[in-house]
């Protein structure tokens, strides 16, 4: 660039920083280049994600008054470049935005519904990783999700939860909120006396400052996708511990529920342990699980280490968000059709726990939901677990129950037990800290077994309508 030119690109940005409101429309990028996509094309949640970059890190300061529900953040998000980038976008639903820079440059800045428009000084090139950094303030969004729940930020009666799936974490920072763009986070939240503040990873440090405001800093060095990532603030009694492999562990009770909480999260030791056994090497550096009200979400969620539980869990319910840990988590689904890969195994993992507690066979819980699951899911064979309708049926019974189905007629066309379960650790290997879709794992399960024929399995199982021919 000529210097001539360098200079207006310098002082137009020193402008912007001045004058943020006139740098909150139109279009101010460097030469050549073009804008990266609002949205990766997830069939369900389009505009979900962004094309023209790939996140490797997420560095979150944030401020909370419960009082007001006021949160104020700066968001430091690292990112490579995956094309010339004369302009590029972040999710953010709601908030006000009160500066954007890019490299240390002032940048220009629009919104677009969820999308924060981002136009550097200077165009991006294909390949170089660049920062950017995002002060933002505002009371967060509550949003319903097509089929009726609720994600985002929820208030609670002492603080705030926040949950991510799958479109919730741009409620409370930006980024590109897509299973795919997985990275790592550091996250610092300040919160006023008397109040606690759990996120992902290891907590690295815990400052309290004169007036009482506490200050946790939170770090998750392994990739997590952001429907993972959660903030759970309030008035929490909180545990640590080491397990006997050395896995340091952290639980977070909100006092109401303590006493009918201890006995399941007390089994989290023996739940790893088993876990391992049938799915292998745990993949993170930590464990735990945050235990809330009922009321303040509703359901339980696999955020990445410590699971999110309405309420005291049930032993099954816990089994299933820890195996998340495995599936869902570590390896992701590459988008939201492919949901039935995370719940179906997670689900299949209920069935094998109860088998090895003493309780029905999986065989057994197989046959009966077959031959009598519609009195208990009315919507079993309504579709298949590989092709849900729209988005407002990803958590439907067919996604988890007949995923879990699948499941059980791979290991009925294996035959072997040994090969089932070396197959389920091979598959956590393989894609570990990754994501993989429907057809990554059809060809994984046919590779690992050529002389067994699945194709029925695919067709009447995976993808076929309504309820399969008798096994």
């Amino acid at each position: 660039m000529p210097r001539s030119a360098r200079l207006v690109t310098v002082v137009a940005s020193w402008v912007c920083g001045l004058a943020l409101v006139a740098c909150d429309s139109g279009a101010m990028g460097g030469s050549g280049g073009s804008p990266g996509a609002a949205g990766v094309g997830d069939p369900y949640f389009p505009k979900a994600g962004n094309g023209g970059y790939d996140v490797t890190h997420y560095g979150l300061t944030l401020s909370y008054a419960p009082r007001g529900d006021r949160l104020t953040g700066t968001a430091v998000v690292t990112a490579r470049a995956t094309q010339d980038l004369s302009s590029f976008d972040l999710d953010l639903l709601g908030m006000e935005v009160e500066e954007v820079r890019v490299e240390g440059a002032g940048a220009r800045f629009r919104r677009d519904g969820q999308e924060l428009v981002v136009s550097p000084s200077e165009t991006l090139a294909d390949g170089e990783t660049f920062e950017v950094r995002v002060r933002y303030a505002g009371s967060p969004v509550t949003i319903t999700d097509a089929d009726g729940s609720r994600e985002g930020w929820l208030r609670t009666a002492d603080g705030a939860l926040a949950l991510g799936e799958p479109t919730g974490s741009m409620a409370w920072f930006p980024g590109s909120h897509q299973p795919a763009d997985k990275a790592s986070y550091d996250v610092a939240v300040t919160v006023p006396k008397g109040l606690t503040a759990v996120s992902n990873g290891e907590l690295r440090s815990r400052r309290t400052a004169p007036d009482g405001r506490t200050t946790f800093v939170w770090h998750t060095a392994e990739p997590m996708s952001s429907y993972a990532a959660t903030l759970a603030i309030g008035r929490y009694t909180t545990t640590t511990s080491v397990m006997g492999d050395g896995l340091p562990a952290y639980v977070a009770v909100d006092p109401t529920q303590a006493a009918a909480s201890r006995a399941v999260p007390a089994r989290l030791p023996e739940v790893m342990a088993w876990a391992q056994d049938n799915f292998g090497p745990y993949p993170f550096s930590s464990v735990g699980a945050i235990v809330d009200r009922p009321q303040d979400a509703g359901y339980a969620l696999e955020t990445q280490n410590r699971p999110v539980f309405p309420g005291p869990p049930d032993m099954e319910t816990f089994v299933h968000e820890i195996a998340h840990q495995w599936f869902g988590v570590s390896v992701t689904p590459r988008n939201w059709r492919d949901m039935w890969l995370s719940e179906g195994l997670a689900t299949y993992a209920e069935w094998v726990w109860t088998e090895d507690e003493g309780g029905a066979t999986a065989q057994e819980t197989f046959t009966a939901l077959y031959d009598h699951g519609v009195r208990t899911y009315e919507d079993l064979w309504d579709f298949p677990p590989g092709k849900p309708p729209g988005a407002a049926y990803i958590s439907d019974s067919p996604v988890y129950q007949r995923g879990a189905m699948v499941i059980h007629r791979i290991r009925q066309a294996l035959d072997d037990d040994d090969a089932f379960y070396d197959l389920l650790w091979g598959w956590a290997a393989a894609h570990r800290h990754g994501v993989a879709g429907t057809g990554d794992f059809t060809a994984f399960v046919e590779k690992r077994a050529p002389d067994v024929d699945f194709d029925d399995i695919w067709s009447d199982w995976l993808y076929g309508e309504g309820r399969p021919p008798r096994p």
